[in-house]
C-alpha cells in the first residue's frame, strides 16, 4: 500500500475560449476530468458555454508526487460519445516538495518557487507556488493541447494529513 503524503485540492476556476462543439448553438457543454494515477474526479457540466465558470473544488489523494495531474475537457453529448475539447497536464513534484517543508519561519505571502512556461509544460504564464495564510497554494493557467483553442484556470491548495510526517 502506498503512503498518503497529503491531499491536493484543485479548484477548477474557469475555462477560457474553449472549442465550439455544438455548431447549431455556437457553444459547448463542457466539463473537466482530473486524473492522477488511478484516481478520477469530475466537475459538473456547464451548459451552453465556451467560457464556463465552475469554481468547483476537486480533491486528489497524493501518494506519488512523480505522477502528473492530467486534465481533460469534454463536451457532454446526449446521444453520442462525449467530444474531447482538449487536454493538459502538470507536474506536482515542486508543489508537494514545498508543501512538505517546515514553514514555521516563512513570512506570509512568500513566493516559494516560480514555474515558467516551457515547451515541456502546458503553462500559459508563469505560476507562483506561494505560502499564504498558513497554506501552500498555486494559481495555474494551462493551455489545452489537441485542440485549436482553450485554456483552463486552476487554483491548487495543499492539505496536510495530521500524523503524516513532513
Amino acid at each position: 500500500m502506498e503512503c498518503l503524503l497529503g491531499l491536493l485540492k484543485v479548484r477548477v476556476v474557469r475555462g477560457v475560449n474553449l472549442s465550439i462543439c455544438d455548431p447549431l448553438t455556437h457553444s459547448s457543454d463542457p466539463y473537466v476530468v482530473l486524473r492522477l494515477g488511478t484516481q478520477k474526479v469530475k466537475s459538473s457540466i456547464k451548459y451552453h458555454s465556451i467560457n464556463p465558470e465552475w469554481n468547483e473544488e476537486l480533491t486528489l489523494s497524493i501518494t506519488n508526487m512523480m505522477l502528473p495531474v492530467k486534465i481533460e475537457v469534454f463536451d457532454k453529448d446526449t446521444f453520442t460519445k462525449d467530444d474531447s475539447m482538449g487536454d493538459a497536464e502538470f507536474c506536482i513534484l515542486d508543489f508537494v516538495e514545498i508543501a512538505k517543508r517546515d514553514m514555521t519561519n516563512v513570512a506570509n505571502g512568500t513566493v516559494m518557487k516560480t514555474i515558467h512556461p516551457e515547451k515541456e509544460n502546458c503553462f500559459v504564464t508563469e505560476s507562483h507556488i506561494t505560502w499564504k495564510d498558513g497554506k501552500v497554494s498555486q494559481d495555474i493557467i494551462l493551455k489545452l493541447r489537441n485542440t485549436e483553442t482553450g485554456e483552463i484556470v486552476l487554483h491548487l491548495q495543499w492539505v496536510s494529513i495530521p500524523g503524516v510526517a513532513r
